[in-house]
């Protein structure tokens, strides 16, 4: 078992390295993509857009919520690990054939000839996925973020570096296809060197049954929940122009770029911490409570404040020939906002071990979603409309998240509401004076967003000063011993 002193050290070392991955490995991932917007077309993001469902989809299913289950177990055996890793790998081969084959018609579906061609090569992700897949749940159950950093900072600089080139020497999508394929290339070279774990010859049945029966839930789940977050893309690609696809996509990146490093960052180091500690009850709630609040504490004002500042920002950054997209970042901003939050809840369930009760809110929440996309569709809403069907959505999916995840912790969905409303008010405050703000600043779009974005800051910790806003305090705390480590880091280097 581990002490509350072993704890809270793992945790703040997991999270100094989950927040340099997250402003090492997204902020290059962020400047990349103000380079590729500026050097490519929406048409050419909105053509990738179309078969991100298919690879999103076909690397949850070879995954099939087995690393999860993997970093959960505290017993696991290299029986265990050799099992899963070949089951993932012959997954991979039989997906990767299925999507070799039917390719024409996807391309046929879309009316997009490129699709074949594309869809052949960037399939191969699959396959090296399968490879990095028990690696990586080694890392994360070992909470040896330092490792994940530092592959996920080279694959990142590599790749983006590759695309850079590729797109400047008018290689158009294909730069696009082989960023991906070059990331997913580097990143699974490095897991096998840096972490020097090698699968025996040898397939256990009974290992596979006791990962299977926790994670098939898990995968179903998971399923579900990308499928219907990339139903979006498909509506859109076969429906809409290709251009108006390219707008959606570009929104959707930078928007994830921003919600989901929050979301991986706190998901990640929770989990397994969260799981040497899921017997104590008492521990697990203050934790529990501790990371919800934090993560709004941050997450909120982030995505408030990005959809303030949503026209100068996409202007300065990546150009006017990209304005049709500020409209739907904006939206996408407020659904963004409870992201961490689903994490969290889920993350609670899946501690407890209730896969299965996983799976049901699932089949719930994308149910009602289902509703709000065909209500969106008949009533002739457009792209717009679908938009605010995900925001809805967002909000209505935590309070279910919320009040099943308290029936195992006993804290309440309208504990949580409590907790989190001081957040949620200061970020819309601090939102709307900063949006107001640019109507009057509107003649020169970089001097709008340097004051926008510095007085929204200013008015977000000083509100939260005055009212005394523990989580400001929280933040402090946890800033410390990271400072300390970083400059114990940078001195330890000089020597």
């Amino acid at each position: 078992m581990s002490t509350p002193k072993t704890l809270k050290s793992k945790t703040i070392t997991g999270v100094f390295w989950s927040f340099t991955d997250l402003m090492a490995n997204h902020g290059i991932q962020f400047i990349v993509q103000i380079i590729l917007a500026r050097l490519l077309l929406p048409e050419h993001f909105g053509i990738i857009g179309m078969i991100l469902v298919l690879i999103s989809v076909s690397n949850a299913i070879v995954d099939s919520g087995f690393s999860q289950a993997l970093i959960r177990d505290q017993h696991t055996t290299q029986e265990d690990y050799s099992t899963v890793f070949y089951f993932n790998l012959f997954i991979s081969f039989v997906l990767y054939g299925l999507l070799f084959c039917t390719a024409p018609i996807i391309s046929v579906f879309f009316d997009e000839p490129q699709l074949t061609k594309i869809i052949r090569v960037l399939s191969l992700v699959l396959i090296l996925n399968s490879l990095s897949i028990i690696q990586k749940a080694m890392l994360v159950k070992k909470v040896d973020f330092k490792t994940l950093t530092k592959i996920s900072v080279i694959a990142v600089i590599t790749s983006g570096s590759l695309t850079i080139y590729l797109a400047m020497s008018g290689f158009g999508v294909w730069s696009l296809v082989f960023n991906m394929i070059a990331l997913q290339s580097v990143q699974t070279g490095l897991f096998w060197y840096l972490n020097k774990w090698m699968p025996s010859l040898t397939f256990k049945v009974q290992s596979f049954k006791k990962f299977y029966s926790f994670g098939y839930k898990l995968l179903l789940s998971g399923l579900m929940d990308t499928l219907f977050y990339y139903s979006y893309f498909v509506i859109i690609g076969k429906m809409y122009s290709t251009n108006q696809l390219g707008y959606y996509t570009n929104a959707v990146k930078i928007k994830d770029l921003a919600s989901f490093a929050i979301v991986s960052t706190v998901q990640r180091v929770t989990y397994p911490v969260l799981s040497s500690i899921q017997q104590e009850e008492e521990r697990l709630k203050y934790g529990f409570k501790s990371v919800i609040k934090t993560s709004a504490f941050i997450n909120f004002p982030l995505m408030v404040g990005l959809a303030a500042v949503a026209e100068p920002l996409f202007i300065v950054l990546f150009g006017d020939k990209w304005i049709s997209s500020v409209a739907y970042f904006q939206l996408l901003c407020f659904a963004g906002m409870l992201y961490p939050l689903h994490a969290i809840n889920l993350n609670v369930l899946q501690v407890k071990g209730r896969s299965d009760l996983i799976l049901l809110l699932e089949i719930i929440k994308k149910s009602i979603l289902t509703v709000l996309i065909i209500l969106s569709l008949l009533f002739g809403f457009g792209i717009i409309g679908l938009i605010w069907s995900s925001v809805i959505h967002s909000f209505i999916s935590f309070l279910i998240n919320s009040y099943f995840s308290a029936r195992e912790i006993e804290y309440s969905s309208k504990e949580q509401i409590k907790d989190l409303l001081p957040s949620f008010l200061i970020s819309l405050i601090m939102g709307i004076t900063v949006f107001q703000l640019g109507t009057i600043i509107d003649e020169n779009n970089l001097l709008q967003l340097i004051c926008e974005i510095t007085i929204g800051i200013a008015i977000y910790i000083t509100i939260s000063k005055i009212l005394r806003i523990q989580e400001l305090n929280t933040l402090y705390q946890m800033a410390l011993p990271l400072f300390k480590k970083m400059k114990e880091n940078h001195r330890m280097k000089n020597l």
